[in-house]
């Protein structure tokens, strides 16, 4: 097969792919397809006049790109630019700001970027950090366009700059999403300090060169889609209804958001996502799970399964009415003590399947362990509580110990510091000591210690005396 019928084959493949793909930005089903923006980078740096199988590299990479830009030149929703550097000045003059749009974006201007391709020539310094910073403007600000950058180098940053710091701004920023690299006949440690860029690819030769171009071209412009499996323990599709996060692992922003949803049958849905982002799946169960640099392979239809088996927690507060504590709340950890949620009583909540630490905040704290079963309620209640009643408006100082069964005494609350000490306080059932030492007494001696017990729905009265 010629290399001019192999070019018509993939443009009337990708063209085939580009029609029928439709965006999908943080879910907006938009009224038309998106706008794809192609920018090439290109190296015209003096180093590009190197012979490379018996042809300048400089020869070689405008004549490849001379052919992509004419197979995509019939694409809707297309536009590709195009920025050179290296190419105004000598080697010798040391220039770090040689670069300049020279194509600017617009729809099927191919002529324009051929015609310009033969006039340049290769003689310069290597400014990829200063490029990649101008190539910020040269992008429209059109938030909904699919924004791409394909560097073609064969040389290291010149200028004493940081090419990574800059790619990763400007990804922060959506100026374009993840690049490409092509490195033309470089050595594979040139591809290690390029890689932080994007997808780095070595086109160590002229027809591995053209292939790259091809693949990169086709993963820009291919329908990729996504099907989230969310199983029971089983490996059952038996889990649904839950937000799914597909987080941007560059920038850290979400770029899409979605509620799972599967059919009768069991089966997911099918989503469309754009795959020259590197993503990480948040499946925002109690607790979450996510899944870090999520394979995705482009042009391709993606099937990803994760168990997610899940049960209830059920918070039921005990029959008595008036409740002392009125609403009251628990906080829900796991065995290490990270913390997953906070719930009021009277409540449901769904929890991945596992061990967690449910803590009443009842006085003193309530603590449950407890395993979440697949598919079962758990409930968790508390003793429902009595009231203590100090009667004494005496102002001092003091706290309420519980009483421990080996005759040890634990703090639990401390009286309002200097104040009275008259107070309502509901507290769970139990034994208990409170020690208190009034304002105008002169001496510790004068602590006054007084031992009770707090029954379920009953009012225990403390009177406290000075000394």
């Amino acid at each position: 097969m010629s290399q001019g019928v192999r070019f018509r084959l993939t443009a009337l493949l990708l063209a085939c792919l580009l029609m029928s793909r439709v965006g999908a930005a943080q879910n907006a089903a938009p009224e038309k397809p998106k706008v794809t923006r192609i920018l090439f980078l290109l190296d015209a740096s003096g180093s590009m006049m190197a012979p490379w199988e018996g042809q300048p590299r400089w020869n070689i990479a405008r004549r490849m790109l001379s052919k992509m830009v004419d197979s995509l030149n019939s694409y809707p929703n297309l536009e590709v630019a195009l920025r050179v550097y290296g190419h105004q000045f000598p080697n010798a003059d040391k220039k770090c700001d040689d670069s300049r749009l020279e194509v600017p974006f617009a729809p099927r201007n191919a002529a324009a970027i051929k015609k310009k391709l033969a006039e340049l020539k290769a003689q310069g310094n290597t400014p990829i950090t200063y490029s990649l910073e101008q190539s910020a403007n040269d992008f429209p600000s059109d938030k909904t366009s699919r924004n791409v950058l394909l560097l073609i180098t064969d040389g290291l940053e010149s200028c004493n700059r940081d090419p990574c710091a800059a790619s990763l701004a400007l990804q922060r920023k959506r100026v374009f999403l993840k690049p490409f690299v092509i490195g033309i006949g470089a050595e594979r440690e040139f591809g290690k300090q390029l890689e932080c860029l994007g997808q780095y690819y070595n086109a160590a030769e002229v027809a591995t060169f053209r292939t790259v171009m091809n693949d990169v071209i086709a993963k820009t412009l291919s329908k990729t889609t996504v099907s989230v499996n969310l199983t029971d323990a089983n490996g059952k599709p038996a889990e649904s209804n839950v937000n799914l996060t597909f987080v941007n692992n560059v920038t850290g922003q979400p770029e899409y958001n979605y509620v799972h949803y599967r059919d009768a049958q069991g089966r997911a849905d099918v989503l469309d996502i754009d795959a020259l982002q590197s993503y990480d799946l948040v499946i925002n169960t109690v607790p979450p799970v996510r899944q870090a640099n999520l394979a995705i392979t482009p042009g391709k239809a993606n099937v990803l399964t994760y168990k997610t088996p899940q049960g209830i927690l059920v918070l039921q507060s005990p029959q008595l009415s008036p409740n002392p504590y009125g609403t009251m709340r628990a906080v829900i950890r796991t065995p290490d003590r990270a913390t997953v949620t906070a719930n009021n009583f009277g409540s449901r909540q769904k929890l991945l399947a596992g061990n967690y630490e449910v803590e009443v905040l009842t006085l003193p704290r309530t603590v449950r362990r407890l395993a979440i079963k697949q598919g079962q309620e758990t409930t968790v209640t508390y003793a429902a509580p009595g009231t203590l009643n100090i009667t004494s408006d005496l102002k001092g100082y003091g706290s309420i110990y519980q009483l421990n069964d080996d005759e040890s005494q634990t703090w639990i609350y401390s009286l309002p510091e200097g104040g009275s000490s008259k107070i309502n306080l509901p507290m769970q059932p139990g034994a208990y000591r409170l020690v208190f030492r009034t304002a105008t007494s002169n001496g510790s001696k004068f602590t006054d210690v007084r031992n009770f017990s707090i029954r379920s729905g009953q009012t225990t009265s403390v009177a406290i005396f000075g000394k």
